[in-house]
């Protein structure tokens, strides 16, 4: 049963290993730079010594961008200029090869794997795509809940597959990336019941919204809580009332890659509400996690502060389809690689700070 899978995987995700980072800590002290010099970069290599239990870590090469791809019914409330086909039309861009994603992700040497979760149109091509629609887009979170327990659960199931799938296919590090018309509306909605927010401070412009259409979209998630009165401890509910499968597809692949030890890149605000309900299902998840970027999106600083990230590049982008994210991948390699290649003291013969 589908619960049973996301019962099973957040019993399996275990704290950083205590040991490993405190050797990293330890052999950072140690490099040849002065103690802090690296900043930021210096905790990630801790981070990443804990999550891999070793010290040094490895540098998380190959890496994949799993991009989840869904449907929102509560694009037909007008939160949005551009039609839903657009989604299934990019699946298969994506799949081509084509989009801003790709891209970047060759850039970086990233693998790209887009997913159909739920998109709401028969796929124009198959080639490419990897098929595991639980439904065909969401329902309209003004009128009823989004989507029933039973298929939250299957969509969280799917994303603790793929995520399985992919370290047993080699991966060391993946990264999110979503794709779905209407996926902010619903972020916002998520940001807001989890982080307690009012919906007009986390509420932007998605995909080009006009300052007037944002306001309908505060109103339309305003209408949707008064509906569902969620309760953010009950994470599979907040799904069912304003998720997107693909929201609910990354949260599995957050969890997932947790219980295999495998850190998770965070893209954009998709991705960060996605890492709120996870973190609800299990707050563990949380130090498997490296927020690649803060989008532009207002829900994303609020998710991220409540998540306790701090992002790693912010360059003003609201793409989606995992760009912030796979744009901060060298960072997280350069940090690995520091604390394994960059020589000791002692090994150099260099003289320390005390002589």
């Amino acid at each position: 049963m589908p619960l049973d899978v996301i019962h099973s995987t957040c019993a399996a995700i275990s704290p950083l290993d205590s040991a490993a980072v405190a050797a990293a800590v330890e052999r950072q002290a140690r490099l040849t730079k002065p103690a802090g010099s690296m900043g930021r970069l210096e905790e990630l290599s801790h981070q990443l010594a804990g999550v891999y239990a070793v010290c040094p870590p490895p540098v998380p090469a190959p890496v994949t961008v799993v991009v989840m791809a869904g449907d929102h019914g509560v694009h037909a409330q007008g939160v949005s200029p551009w039609p839903q086909e657009v989604t299934v039309q990019m699946v298969a861009n994506v799949a081509a090869g084509g989009a801003v994603i790709n891209a970047l992700a060759r850039q970086v040497g990233a693998a790209v794997e887009v997913v159909d979760v739920g998109v709401a149109a028969p796929l124009l091509f198959t080639d490419g795509v990897v098929q595991r629609r639980v439904r065909s887009g969401t329902r309209d979170f003004t009128r009823e809940s989004a989507l029933t327990r039973d298929e939250v659960a299957q969509a969280l199931a799917v994303g603790v597959a793929l995520a399985g799938e992919r370290v047993d296919a080699g991966d060391r590090m993946l990264v999110t990336g979503d794709l779905g018309i209407g996926n902010t509306t619903a972020s916002a909605a998520l940001v807001a019941v989890f982080t307690r927010s009012d919906p007009a401070d986390v509420t932007g412009a998605g995909a080009g919204s006009a300052a007037e259409m944002v306001a309908h979209k505060v109103a339309v998630i305003r209408a949707g809580l008064e509906r569902h009165t969620p309760d953010p401890a009950d994470p599979i509910g907040v799904l069912a009332s304003f998720g997107g499968l693909e929201h609910a597809a990354l949260a599995g692949l957050l969890l997932g890659a947790a219980a295999r030890r495998i850190p998770v890149v965070l893209d954009g605000v998709i991705a960060v509400s996605a890492a709120l309900a996870a973190r609800a299902l299990c707050p563990g998840v949380t130090a498997y996690l490296v927020a690649g970027h803060c989008s532009t999106e207002p829900g994303a600083a609020v998710a991220l502060a409540a998540l306790g990230l701090q992002p790693l590049l912010d360059l003003d982008l609201r793409l989606g389809e995992g760009t912030g994210g796979v744009l901060a991948v060298p960072i997280v390699q350069a940090a690995a690689r520091m604390l394994g290649e960059v020589a000791t003291f002692d090994s150099a013969g260099v003289s320390g700070r005390d002589g």
